[in-house]
């Protein structure tokens, strides 16, 4: 029977900015089990301020104090829980990662852009920090800026919310070393990909002993391309059923890159520093699937692919940027 473990941020269980395949695992676990993961968002320097009224987790501020004296440094962006280990997992498995709940964290989460990076850091050589509150029994969130207010002195945007995780990923290759936590690369890490939400499945190629799974960089909502660098920022736990696929198997081929599903559509993925590149090798990668799962040539795919299947700009604003293809379920298979 699959045990369900609890697995809390706290400086002992979080990193901050970096995977690496020397990390120790916080939590081993059998493959079906599910992890309850709490995984908590943004550095010192953003959260809100007192006179705000917006209260900041208790596991936040304790990541915080840690930081500060020193004991949890700091490479990266972004505060990810884990690594958890999967019990026989092995370089050539692939894990499989259910993400059967997404639970919101805080009653706010925030964006900002700052000088020198983003999509048009030469439009917007400044920096612009604004706090969001969220309701959460309506699952929206309410922007400080767009329309005045009304007679009962409600204004700005109000956008329907879709939590995802935007950094899911495994322990790198040895070889790699400890690498940030900004660049998606073949281990998964920050895809920022907003296909997948609660319900979805994402597939990652082990490179190391125990998979070694690591999540954060939550998401309220975030448009494709994610331009400022930011989405809705904010703290959420996950709900993952870790399952080891030995050796791939028929439903998800050995894999060399990440791929995902949704109960509507089967997902391919690229990322390369250039954009052109990085739309190569998600639609590579698409027609691989494609040819692994039925009768069809690759010349076959690689047309089906042209009238039939989605690509869409997953984000332009990690170093490396991110294309994703869509395949309807049902056209196929």
């Amino acid at each position: 029977m699959p045990a369900t473990h609890h697995l809390d941020a706290s400086p002992e269980t979080v990193r901050f900015g970096a995977f690496d395949a020397a990390f120790a695992p916080v939590l081993t676990v059998a493959s079906g089990d599910l992890v309850v993961m709490q995984c908590v968002s943004g550095p010192a320097e953003v959260m809100p301020p007192a006179r705000s009224g917006l209260e900041i987790p208790p596991a936040l501020r304790a990541i915080h104090a840690a930081v500060a004296e020193g004991r949890l440094p700091r490479l990266g962006p972004h505060l990810v829980t884990g690594p958890v280990a999967v019990e026989g997992a092995e370089p050539g498995d692939c894990l499989r990662i259910d993400i059967e709940a997404i639970e919101l964290g805080a009653d706010w989460g925030y964006n900002h852009f700052r000088p020198l990076v983003g999509t048009l850091p030469e439009d917007f050589p400044y920096r612009r920090l604004v706090h969001i509150p969220v309701d959460r029994a309506a699952m929206t969130c309410r922007l400080p800026f767009g329309p005045e207010p009304d007679a009962a002195g409600q204004g700005g945007l109000t956008l329907p919310l879709s939590p995802f995780f935007g950094v899911m990923g495994v322990a790198p290759p040895g070889e790699w070393g400890q690498i940030s936590t900004k660049e998606p690369r073949a281990h998964g890490g920050n895809l920022d990909n907003k296909e997948l939400v609660a319900g979805s499945t994402l597939y990652l190629p082990v490179h190391r002993p125990g998979a070694l799974f690591s999540a954060g960089d939550g998401h309220g909502v975030q448009g494709d391309g994610e331009v400022c660098v930011t989405a809705l920022e904010m703290c959420l736990t996950g709900h993952f059923r870790l399952s080891l696929l030995k050796g791939g198997g028929q439903r998800a081929p050995v894999l060399g890159f990440p791929r995902a599903e949704t109960p509507t559509h089967f997902i391919s993925m690229g990322i390369h520093e250039d954009l052109d590149l990085a739309m190569k090798q998600a639609l590579r990668e698409m027609i691989a699937f494609i040819t692994s799962r039925s009768r069809l040539s690759a010349a076959d795919a690689y047309q089906f692919c042209s009238l039939a299947v989605d690509f869409h700009v997953t984000q332009t604003v990690n170093g490396e940027k991110g294309v994703h293809g869509l395949l309807r379920k049902g056209l196929l298979f």
